[in-house]
């Protein structure tokens, strides 16, 4: 009887002493989401300036810093396809003073292109916010014949591996939905890869390549240097309402948008995620921020909350998944 009591005293005692040392971490962890935040923010691009990401990444910053009161510093981190920078990330202290402008590439498509990566797609991220979605765009030179993606499907289906398609890479977002491409249309067209969509686009400009699947010539495009044939995108674009959809244009399931959205380390405490959410949701419910957004040729949608953007994301790993298998892309 005396052991049995003595036994249960210990067991009581013990049980305080977790919940003692339980309430000693989180009484941190909850001070540290009330003072939140009382730095500058680092927001890491993991892509050279200029692009898509840099050019989202630069808006939320900027707005953000407002919202919150502190700066909010891009720091481009380019390479590797964008796993140089997102590994670098994975690595930063779970404080939401280190946030990541995540891409369908680096945390969707490159989990099953890259046989080493640094990160881990499903354990190294706490999803934030999604931001906007932009369409890849067919594209030809000014002075190309072709005036409807019906003409170009039917002179490649009559004349194969005559046309070529050009794209920033191998496993590059224009590679992946010109392998798409490919595969709905039936039109054997081929890939000539560069380094960078920025030599990409210029030889497109220059006419040494025949089309390009692109999201980020909106501006060759809207100023007459190239022509959109068609968006692959479930509705029109916005930005070029003119411009029909593959489905419009007879071609059924011929759907490629590169995705855009903020992410802080795993284990960043819940309320510091759900409070950049709600800061992020609502800059993006501002006209003016909508409407730079939109002009960028990019998709908006209804504000998520970070369990569905998490919903959203493992949903894309497993589409690229199938889109990578189709395309025959592998990189080490």
């Amino acid at each position: 009887m005396v052991f049995s009591i003595s036994m249960q005293r210990a067991s009581s005692a013990a049980a305080c002493a977790i919940v003692a040392l339980t309430g000693a971490f989180a009484a941190p962890a909850q001070a540290q989401a009330q003072t939140y935040p009382d730095k500058p923010i680092k927001l890491v691009v993991p892509w050279p300036p200029g692009g898509a990401t840099d050019a989202l990444g630069r808006i939320i910053a900027q707005q953000l810093g407002k919202r919150l009161g502190q700066t909010v510093v891009v720091d481009n981190k380019a390479g590797a396809g964008g796993n140089i920078g997102t590994a670098s990330f994975v690595r930063e202290r779970a404080d939401g003073y280190t946030l990541l402008m995540a891409t369908s590439s680096t945390n969707a498509a490159n989990p099953h292109l890259y046989s080493r990566l640094g990160f881990d797609v499903d354990r190294d991220f706490a999803p934030v916010a999604f931001i906007a979605s932009i369409p890849n765009i067919l594209e030809v030179p000014k002075k190309s014949d072709f005036q409807t993606v019906d003409q170009l499907i039917t002179y490649a289906r009559a004349h194969p591996g005559k046309l070529n398609y050009a794209s920033g890479g191998v496993g590059s977002s224009q590679h992946l939905a010109g392998a798409m491409f490919r595969h709905v249309t039936g039109a054997d067209v081929t890939h000539i890869p560069y380094k960078g969509s920025g030599p990409a686009v210029a030889d497109l400009l220059a006419g040494q390549v025949d089309m390009m699947l692109d999201t980020g010539s909106l501006a060759q495009v809207k100023g007459g240097a190239l022509r959109a044939l068609a968006v692959a995108s479930k509705e029109r674009v916005p930005a070029l309402p003119d411009v029909p959809t593959f489905a419009e244009a007879g071609i059924k399931d011929m759907y490629a948008a590169a995705w855009y959205g903020v992410m802080a380390p795993a284990n960043t405490p819940p309320e510091i995620v759900t409070r950049l959410n709600t800061e992020i949701n609502a800059i993006l419910a501002e006209p003016e921020v909508r409407d730079t957004i939109i002009n960028l040729g990019a998709e908006m949608r209804a504000a998520q909350s970070p369990a569905e953007f998490q919903a959203f994301v493992t949903s894309e790993i497993v589409r690229f998944k199938g889109i990578v298998e189709m395309s025959g892309a592998k990189m080490e």
